[in-house]
């Protein structure tokens, strides 16, 4: 047991004549490193901390401005208009109260006074500097114009968001200049809603909802909205703490499937295919990640290279797990986890990720992750499926928390899970795309979103899935932020992975290999045969919701943003629109349907939702379903749905959004013990058809014009209704989207394989639309003209 001699830092034993005292030498070298490195790490995040705190000054400006004032002293000109003198009159004449010596002199008040005042001046100009961003910030006229149409207007209030936003920021440095959320006026809010259901009813059932929408306008609403307006006030968002208590932390059904999403590895290229050393890459990869995120180095994410965007949701990205509760959970966020904890074939290992104060390099957690792989011994009572309890329902899991798992072993070692930097499975099944498996992807997805349902600890911020082949993989939990924080985070991992990591010619990590580490600790457990029940219940319970889901992942090749630029469309419109006819075709009925859109440009924003099955899309669906249809016609209605579908997202982006409000809404009413019909109705609303649209390049990191071949796959999520669709798709490159599409199998209305076919068609036959009108505008440009010219 070398590791155990190792792990021991000083030695004794008592004799007659005292006690001999041994010291280790390597652990106080040991422990004197992680101390600076401690004091190090505080002393950059104090820094980062004031650079942050008086951004988009900065503490260099103070001196600026002290010394200004200092020099107005000697040139007898008083720029504080007398209130330099009027501080220095109220000094007190000694320094130390009471004591007869320590008199100031005059010309010390003068300098003493003139500091206070330039100190003073320094505070003000920042505030003014802030509100002045935050005034600029809460413009959003530029989001509404035409796609490559910039107006005088807008350039020049780039500037000034220019002029004012600094140098260098670091990722927090703007939130104190970001706008609150606005509340919709409950006018125009209840006049979207009642837009957006208008093609879902029939005429009779929309008369009906207007009357309940009226009734609500005119007894509760203003009463109901005016909480709302108070808390705006109040809080810094109105609506994300209880988006994240009541969508997420106060669900009692699993989270697994219906509130974990999951995000997929590099598509076409694998670095090396060696478990452990990709494992170990990624793993420092995202330490070094962490460390830059505790720092608050990372650039923050800013649109048009410009307008910044808000960073609240990262900071609970590392160190985070989510608590289960009787009636509801918490999110509970630790900081300086030097832990990490690893899964392997029904066993926990603990990994320590610090030696000497410095992260273990890629070389040495590849050493420990192949010993782990190597560890041959049996999984202890009860221990295989123990993750099973996350993936159940939360009240057995918060019941069995307390019980079992409040004190001895268990205790310490569930502890340890929840408090680890995040959580690795090394799976023991390859996964990942392969060209010639036609359900690969879809092998690939389940596994990352439901695994075995014992081998991924769901309540973990997120969990890194290492695959034998060398593929990787991330299952995150929802509450805490939303997939753009963490593919984000993710971006940044491959893109170090594999162009500054690397690996050797052999497939292993670089460096030296240490093999002089203390071995990963097996997790000890005592489960008793009632909490081992209560594990198979959890287990049975979540493979059934497993088992159920459909999925097919679908990449399209035939086009891809390129050639939606070149139609002048929005690509996303252009998706959405195909959507809705891919999902008329499959089902014959049209849908309410949810479109993912962010709200980060106000403080702590999250989401907002965009109603994609507008009354145009409807009408752009029954034309090309219509044989009697011309193709100019179609091309009409296509243009005016995407330009509505355009401006209902960035009415969404800007806070103008329906379904946040009426949410806060419903939740005030609740509160106040009130009762509105039209409110449960509105929440009651199944959404059949949920998309979401998963970022790309947000770091640029990588050129994929250089580098074609490393690209993501994206990310997906499970079906949100009973008989629904789930889609999220990618948009990758010129030339790819990639669909990720979810069902479940109990029901007899859907079949995402299915469902993928109909969206290629759906997707060529828009496209279509388009060929006539460009095959004309090329015939036009190479016809010569009688005279001899051709057209341009």
């Amino acid at each position: 047991m070398a590791e155990a001699h190792q792990a021991v830092g000083f030695q004794f034993t008592v004799r007659p004549d005292g006690v001999d005292l041994k010291l280790s030498q390597e652990v106080i070298k040991n422990i004197y490193l992680s101390g600076v490195t401690a004091w190090k790490k505080r002393a950059i995040q104090f820094k980062n901390g004031v650079l942050a705190g008086v951004y988009p000054a900065s503490p260099s400006s103070w001196l600026i401005v002290v010394i200004a004032m200092m020099s107005s002293l000697y040139i007898h000109v008083d720029p504080s208009l007398g209130m330099i003198d009027a501080i220095k009159e109220n000094l007190p004449h000694s320094v130390v109260p009471f004591l007869s010596r320590g008199y100031m002199s005059v010309q010390t008040r003068a300098v003493l006074s003139a500091i206070l005042f330039a100190t003073g001046l320094w505070l003000f100009l920042i505030y003014l500097l802030r509100y002045t961003l935050k005034a600029l910030l809460s413009y959003h006229g530029w989001i509404f114009e035409s796609h490559g149409k910039m107006s005088t207007s807008t350039k020049v209030w780039l500037s000034l968001v220019k002029m004012f936003s600094g140098r260098r920021p670091l990722l927090y440095s703007f939130q104190a200049s970001l706008p609150r959320l606005p509340v919709p006026s409950v006018d125009d809010t209840i006049h979207r809603y009642l837009e957006s259901v208008r093609p879902l009813l029939d005429t009779e059932q929309y008369r009906q909802m207007e009357v309940l929408a009226n009734e609500f306008n005119e007894s509760m609403a203003t009463r109901l909205q005016r909480y709302l307006i108070l808390k705006s006030w109040w809080a810094t968002n109105y609506v994300s703490d209880w988006w994240e208590e009541y969508i997420y932390l106060r669900g009692r059904t699993p989270i697994m499937v219906n509130s974990n999403f999951y995000i997929m590895d590099l598509l076409y290229v694998t670095p090396t295919h060696r478990q452990a050393a990709r494992a170990g890459n990624v793993v420092h990869a995202m330490l070094q990640y962490r460390r830059k995120l505790e720092r608050g180095e990372h650039a923050p994410l800013r649109a048009l290279g410009t307008v910044p965007m808000c960073s609240t949701q990262m900071e609970r990205m590392f160190n985070t797990t989510r608590i289960p509760g009787i009636e509801t959970d918490i999110v509970q966020h630790l900081t300086d986890r030097k832990h990490l904890v690893v899964y392997h074939k029904g066993r926990f290992f603990h990994l320590w990720l610090y030696t000497g104060g410095r992260h273990l390099l890629p070389s040495e957690l590849e050493t420990q992750f192949q010993r782990i792989l190597n560890d041959t011994s049996e999984p202890q009572p009860g221990e295989l499926k123990l993750a099973a309890l996350t993936a159940g329902n939360r009240v057995p899991w918060a019941r069995a928390r307390i019980k079992y798992f409040s004190q001895g072993v268990n205790k310490v070692s569930l502890d340890a899970i929840e408090s680890a930097a995040f959580f690795l499975t090394l799976d023991d099944e390859p996964q990942g795309y392969d060209p010639a498996k036609t359900n690969s992807l879809d092998s690939y997805a389940k596994s990352l979103l439901h695994g075995k349902c014992y081998d991924r600890w769901f309540d973990k911020s997120f969990t890194l899935i290492s695959y034998p082949n060398g593929k990787m993989g991330v299952n995150a939990e929802h509450s805490w932020a939303d997939a753009p924080i963490v593919g984000h985070m993710w971006e940044y991992v491959l893109a170090t992975d594999c162009f500054h990591l690397g690996y050797t010619e052999e497939g292993h990590c670089k460096g030296d290999v240490n093999k002089g580490l203390p071995h990963p600790t097996r997790l000890q457990w005592q489960i008793p045969e009632e909490c081992q029940s209560i594990i198979e219940t959890s287990y049975l319970s979540a493979k059934q919701i497993a088992d159920d889901v459909d999925f097919h992942g679908y990449l399209f090749n035939d086009f891809g943003k390129g050639m939606i630029k070149k139609c002048r469309t929005s690509p996303d419109a252009f998706i959405q629109l195909a959507l809705q006819l891919a999902q008329f075709r499959d089902q014959r009925v049209f849908c309410l349907t949810y479109e993912s859109s962010m709200t980060r440009m106000f403080r702590d924003g999250r989401t907002e939702t965009v109603r994609s099955c507008t009354s145009e899309a409807v009408a752009f669906v029954r034309a090309m379903e219509d044989a009697g249809a011309t193709t100019a016609q179609r091309l009409a209605l296509f243009r005016k749905a995407a330009d509505k579908h355009q401006n209902m997202y960035r009415l969404a982006m800007t806070g103008s959004g329906i379904d946040r409000h009426l949410f806060c809404l419903y939740l005030v009413s609740k509160y106040l013990g009130v009762d509105s019909p039209f409110l449960k109705k509105v929440l009651s609303e199944p959404w059949k058809l949920s998309t979401s649209q998963t970022p790309q390049q947000q770091l640029n990191l990588v050129d994929i014009n250089k580098f074609p071949k490393y690209v993501g796959a994206g990310g997906g999520f499970g079906p949100v209704a009973d008989d629904g669709y789930g889609v999220s798709y990618i948009i990758v490159g010129e030339n790819l989207i990639t669909f990720h599409i979810s069902s479940k199998f109990s029901s007899p209305d859907t079949d995402s394989y299915r469902f993928g076919q109909h969206i290629q068609k759906a997707m060529l036959d828009i496209q279509a639309l388009y060929k006539p009108e460009n095959d004309k505008k090329t015939v036009e440009k190479h016809v010569p003209l009688e005279n001899g010219k051709k057209h341009i």
